[in-house]
């Protein structure tokens, strides 16, 4: 199965190349429903837990109705623990700093930006009440991320479980391979193929960013642009309230990522991108430097089923590549500290 997975990840690189600039429908879904989770599968705790995901799946409904950003901030926690390593989704991003030991949290893509993990803590701690030590913590990230999305509006998607948690964590790695805000699209597809994801992936995953903030640091060499909107990089009016609202109240005000829809997943954030209304720099370049993300944008624009099942599909992929399974790493009984 792993040659296989390779040489269809092969065939991708292949044809994207070929078709730079008319890619056919079928590449998007190349390979796409292969069966990536080495060692991973469904309900996997029918049996030992039964009531794994019921708890995780209140536990996510009880924060994102006290706080509707959170559903984004759970999202995100998976993002950035999946992107660190390859090991995957590991719950590295979880672990707290010791006085030997210096892990992810204040890498530069985490420090001040990353949150939920109080809600984390309480879904673990009563999963370890009813079944203790048998759901990992990067099962219940990447289900809580899946359970998000739901509560948003968005689709709902089977999750391969069955992932071990890592021993160590690495801010060198974190800073290195986590996405930034500033990243151009060629920077985005370097650090996706880093993890083994796609263009198409890349595309699709970044339709993430239709809910959730961020503060006004990320974004600032948006506030500098000049182009007008109509398929450019801003549209001015957009850049107006952004100057407005940063130079008022600092950098670290919060802006939603998407104002028309902040709390649901939906495809607006790509209608935002056609606007020059997308916020981040590595949000608008999808539609302005690459003929290929944007064609892939333009779909997702005037068929959200399609970016629907495209996102189901990249999440999957993204939370099955090279995960802890058998005898690596352990199951923690604390999400913040190794056993």
């Amino acid at each position: 199965m792993a040659k296989f997975f390779a040489f269809c990840f092969l065939l991708l690189e292949f044809a994207t190349s070929v078709f730079a600039n008319n890619p056919p429908e079928i590449l998007n879904k190349t390979c796409v429903d292969v069966d990536i989770g080495f060692g991973l599968q469904i309900n996997i705790y029918i049996d030992t837990c039964p009531e794994a995901e019921t708890i995780i799946f209140s536990g996510v409904q009880n924060a994102v109705s006290q706080d509707s950003r959170m559903a984004a901030s759970l999202l995100r926690l998976h993002f950035h623990d999946c992107f660190v390593n390859a090991s995957g989704c590991d719950a590295s991003v979880l672990l707290d700093d010791t006085e030997d030991f210096v892990g992810e949290k204040t890498a530069a893509p985490n420090l001040n930006s990353l949150r939920g993990f109080e809600v984390i803590d309480a879904i673990k701690s009563q999963l370890e009440s009813v079944c203790p030590q048998t759901v990992s913590c990067s099962d219940i990230l990447a289900i809580a991320a899946r359970d998000s999305v739901v509560i948003s509006g968005g689709p709902s998607w089977d999750v391969e479980m069955g992932r071990r948690d890592s021993l160590s964590a690495s801010k060198a790695l974190a800073n290195n391979n986590i996405p930034g805000p500033n990243s151009s699209v060629s920077d985005l597809v370097a650090k996706f193929q880093n993890v083994g994801l796609t263009l198409y992936d890349m595309v699709a995953l970044s339709g993430a960013h239709t809910m959730g903030k961020a503060r006004c640091s990320t974004f600032s060499a948006r506030l500098q642009a000049t182009s007008v909107s109509n398929g450019g990089d801003i549209n001015l009016d957009f850049l107006r309230s952004l100057q407005q609202l940063c130079s008022v109240s600092g950098s670290n005000t919060l802006a939603q990522l998407d104002l028309v829809t902040p709390a649901t997943f939906d495809n607006q954030y790509y209608v935002n991108l056609l606007s020059g209304e997308g916020l981040l720099p590595s949000d608008q370049v999808l539609v302005t430097e690459d003929d290929q993300t944007r064609a892939i944008v333009e779909e997702y624009v005037v068929d959200q089923f399609t970016f629907f099942e495209d996102f189901k599909s990249s999440m999957v992929r993204m939370g099955s590549l090279g995960p802890l399974t058998g005898n690596n790493g352990e199951i923690r009984r604390n999400c913040r500290i190794v056993n």
